[in-house]
């Protein structure tokens, strides 16, 4: 049972437009607070996109994330999940990156998240580009390759862009695998789609043998029958979550950075999380929310409501 302190400023105490706006109206521990170690889950920002190659933004994504997650409640009204009172959840705060320097960002990422790691809490982390993903999975992942769940209309299996750059927004997952950090076999990409330069990644996840499930055979086969597999993939074993903004149709998710048409609607992107009820789930990501983009603000509030999918599942 969660303790007080951890639980969210009501509506009813004090309007949701009022306030200084955390993560879900939660407390703020930062790693110097007297009750850092009580933490089970962390909600963390990470407003970084150095590894953007197009349309820049979602270093802004954190901040309007929380802003929109105001509106989130107590319970999930589908599962009747109250998370807030099951474990101790709290905004843990920004990732501190350096917008002049891709390397030093990401030896910032992997201390940060050793120090989350450490203190025995699983992340749920707001991004950010997708390059994100990869200095926290250098964290969670030291000692032993977890396998994955990706939600995306990206592979990220490239390997490089630009002539020779082996960190974009475009690789993190192709590093992961050469580092040791994911086990290919229990990697699982679900709504890959779009057009295409080549097959490189689609070659790479052939050999080294990760799933992909394209947009088409999701949506061929149905949503229960897909999350089905990905389940049996991953197994009961260590499991960390990946979702890009981008796999939901750009009709629902307009705020992002490399929109591909064709893809799942609003509900079907909080029905995907859900199905992962009872995973070994070690820490998640949502990557991509790109408020310069986001002129309505709807990106962010689904943003939102995914993250506190993810949290429910988590819990």
């Amino acid at each position: 049972m969660s303790d007080a302190f951890f639980t969210p400023v009501s509506g009813f105490d004090l309007p949701r437009f009022a306030g200084v706006p955390t993560f879900m109206r939660l407390p703020h521990v930062d790693f110097d607070h007297s009750r850092f170690n009580e933490v089970q889950i962390g909600l963390i920002g990470a407003p970084w996109d150095g590894g953007t190659t197009n349309r820049p933004g979602p270093r802004h994504g954190p901040r309007q994330l929380r802003d929109a997650s105001t509106m989130i409640r107590a319970q999930n009204g589908a599962t009747g999940v109250r998370p807030f009172e099951a474990v101790n959840c709290a905004d843990l705060g920004d990732v501190a990156p350096n917008p002049a320097s891709i390397s030093d960002s990401l030896a910032r990422f992997t201390a940060f998240y050793d120090r989350v790691k450490a203190a025995g809490i699983r992340p749920l982390t707001a991004g950010g580009d997708h390059l994100c993903s990869l200095p926290i999975l250098r964290a969670m992942a030291a000692g032993a390759p977890v396998g994955m769940v990706h939600f995306d209309s990206h592979t990220d299996l490239f390997n490089s862009y630009f002539g020779g750059q082996m960190f974009t927004h475009g690789t993190p997952f192709r590093r992961a695998v050469e580092e040791g950090l994911l086990d290919p076999k229990r990697v699982v990409q679900i709504g890959i789609r779009g057009t295409a330069y080549d097959n490189e990644d689609r070659d790479f996840a052939d050999a080294v043998g990760i799933r992909v499930i394209a947009i088409e055979e999701f949506f061929a086969r149905g949503l229960s029958d897909v999350m089905a597999e990905a389940r049996e993939i991953v197994g009961s074993n260590p499991t960390y979550v990946s979702y890009d903004i981008d796999f939901v149709d750009p009709a629902f998710a307009p705020g992002t950075g490399t929109p591909e048409i064709g893809g799942p609607n609003s509900f079907e992107a909080i029905k995907v999380v859900r199905a992962l009820k009872g995973l070994n789930i070690i820490g998640a990501d949502m990557v991509e929310v790109s408020p310069p983009f986001d002129t309505s603000g709807a990106t962010a509030y689904l943003g939102a409501s995914i993250l506190f999918e993810l949290l429910c599942v988590m819990v």
